[in-house]
């Protein structure tokens, strides 16, 4: 009887364990299957060009030559001239980036429909991708200089009286990072207008409502989420500009911006450390910008949910 019984317990046991699933299944019904190692190029790519570089100019910057480890950092907040491209960039970044979401908006909202010719103005308006920092600088100094094709227009049909200072200033810069950063910003934002559904708003427009309502109260909550990571990518590649503020700018004045500063620190005085710490700097500002950016959108997405459920109460209200 306690052989059987022990026999029918160990056939159990052996039965048990035989249903039991394998590791490998296991993982998969937790989604860690074979497609995970798909990512690995793309974490080494990531570890190789980003995270390293970052976690080296770093410790770069914490070991100055002189002085404890943030002998870097002070010396640049103490000095004016290095502190202040903080200001002159952000004063760069920013119009820039929020000139290229706002122009983007309306021209994607316009050209997200099919229409007899849309890719040809698509490709039109993105040219200035392929044409580079430096052709582009180029073409402003050839237009907007002194003497330049829109000075003599203005000059002789007597809408001035002496030329305009377009470039080599702030002006030079504030152009080119428009025109070379609202493709970007262009695409994104048509990328993430295609994405909402037309039959929205062709319901919206059968209850009456104006194509003003329909953006204010349908296009634009959906799209918020797009023009804020747009506005985010647009205001990097402005905060990072370089090329411009030589070629179009004014290097050592009003367009003396943080990435000049940290070249001129790392590779004309050799002061790596110094280069570093500005370079830290640098990525904390943007940062910053993004997490502000992106708290910002967070807080009006719950006002304006509050808000909604705030009209909606009474109408329940006298419902019941």
């Amino acid at each position: 009887m306690s052989a059987a019984a022990a026999g029918s317990s160990t056939g159990t046991g052996a039965l048990t364990l035989s249903q039991r699933p394998s590791l490998r299944h296991r993982l998969a019904d937790r989604g860690v299957d074979r497609v995970l190692l798909l990512l690995v190029p793309g974490v080494v790519f990531l570890v190789a060009l980003f995270v390293y570089p970052f976690i080296y100019g770093l410790q770069l910057s914490l070991t100055p030559a002189s002085g404890g480890p943030l002998a870097s950092y002070q010396e640049f907040f103490n000095d004016s001239y290095l502190r202040d491209t903080i200001g002159i960039t952000m004063w760069l970044a920013l119009p820039a980036a929020l000139v290229n979401v706002l122009v983007s908006v309306p021209i994607a909202y316009r050209m997200r429909g099919r229409f007899r010719g849309k890719r040809t103005l698509t490709t039109l308006l993105v040219v200035p991708i392929t044409l580079g920092t430096v052709l582009t600088a180029e073409g402003l100094i050839k237009y907007l200089d002194r003497s330049g094709w829109v000075n003599k227009f203005l000059l002789d049909f007597h809408l001035i009286n002496q030329p305009l200072l377009l470039v080599h200033n702030y002006w030079g810069v504030f152009f080119s990072l428009v025109i070379t950063g609202f493709p970007f910003a262009f695409l994104l934002v048509l990328s993430y207008m295609s994405g909402i559904d037309p039959s929205l708003e062709k319901a919206a427009a059968i209850m009456g409502a104006s194509w003003l309502q329909r953006f204010r109260y349908i296009v634009l909550p959906l799209l918020a989420p797009g023009l804020a990571i747009t506005f985010c990518l647009a205001f990097v590649l402005a905060f990072s500009v370089f090329p411009s503020a030589n070629l179009v700018g004014n290097p050592t004045g009003d367009t003396h911006v943080i990435s000049i500063a940290a070249f001129h620190a790392a590779f004309e005085q050799f002061n790596y450390s110094l280069g570093s710490a500005i370079a830290m700097v640098m990525a904390a500002v943007m940062l910053a910008i993004i997490v502000l950016v992106l708290t910002v959108k967070i807080f009006l997405d719950l006002v304006i949910t509050t808000s909604d459920l705030v009209s909606l109460a009474p109408a329940k209200g006298g419902g019941h």
